[in-house]
């Protein structure tokens, strides 16, 4: 394998961190109702941040699966907005270090990666590394948003209780990252936050809100949720505004709020991704989606 070391340069001058916690949010992987990058970006917008590695994206990007974005102004290029592959030191409100990765997923050099950040690990001293992102569910959202913690060590996820048995899903960096830390002795975990599966194209700051409060719960950190929770609150209005004007967009959030309250009397069905059999769920569902769908490009273009 190459040097790891050479796939990222560490900054000459690094910040005090103590023993810190590293979260971990890139982008590439499913991320439903951009919760990791909402969490991601509020951190980033309300702390005070210091860029202290940064990876050699050309080594593991591809840029012609995920073009990034030109500016054409006129008779000439004016901006190119550049992926970027970065560590962030960042303080929480009580003034706590901790780090903050941000940019896509790898294309490629998986293990390569994982080994190059392992040794930014140790170097760094993190004593906890946790990965977050979203995914879509079968669940209302009239209903409290819902997580799915899994770690290295099963001390690091008590008081979460599964959702899921075992399944098997496509391998995302982070997940690897997390499995090959286990492997290596070090502690890591992550969070999946559930997203009613008819808004996981919208953005919904509840499930940032959530991936945060997970996170301070585990590590003691004070993150900033304020700012998410009234965003949730303007969601959710919205979505109740919609609903008002379609009863069979709400006769499908009915139908999704008796299996939630059926699963969790029973904790026996799978809520991931598509909803169980009930009458006319499909077709009430896909109703619903369109429905929303359709006032959101209306808000739009009224904006």
């Amino acid at each position: 394998m190459l040097d790891p070391q050479k796939l990222y340069q560490l900054s000459d001058e690094l910040p005090e961190l103590g023993r810190p916690v590293l979260l971990h949010a890139l982008s590439g992987f499913v991320d439903a109702g951009a919760a990791g990058k909402l969490a991601r970006e509020h951190l980033l917008d309300t702390l005070d941040s210091t860029v202290v590695a940064e990876f050699d994206l050309d080594q593991l990007y591809d840029y012609r699966s995920r073009r990034p974005l030109m500016h054409f102004s006129a008779d000439h290029w004016e901006a190119y907005d550049e992926p970027k592959l970065e560590l962030h030191a960042l303080r929480d409100h009580d003034d706590t270090p901790f780090l903050l990765m941000t940019g896509p997923e790898p294309d490629f050099q998986w293990e390569r990666f994982v080994a190059a950040t392992t040794g930014l690990i140790e170097q760094l001293q993190v004593r906890l590394t946790i990965g977050i992102h979203a995914i879509p569910m079968s669940v209302p959202h009239t209903r409290p948003a819902g997580i799915t913690a899994h770690g290295t060590r099963s001390e690091l996820v008590v008081g979460h209780e599964p959702w899921i048995a075992d399944v098997q899903v496509p391998a995302s960096m982070t997940n690897l990252l997390e499995y090959r830390l286990g492997q290596s002795g070090h502690d890591a975990m992550g969070f999946a936050a559930h997203v009613p599966h008819y808004l996981a194209d919208s953005e919904y700051p509840q499930a940032a809100e959530l991936l945060l409060t997970s996170v301070s719960r585990a590590t003691g950190l004070l993150l900033p949720t304020e700012d998410l929770r009234e965003a949730g609150d303007r969601v959710r209005a919205e979505i109740e505004r919609q609903l008002t004007d379609n009863h069979q967009a709400a006769a499908v959030v009915k139908a999704l709020e008796e299996q939630y309250d059926a699963f969790m009397r029973g904790r026996g069905s799978n809520l991931l991704t598509e909803p169980a059999p009930l009458p006319t769920a499909d077709e009430l569902g896909a109703e619903l989606e369109r429905f929303l769908a359709e006032h959101s490009k209306g808000d739009k273009a009224e904006g």
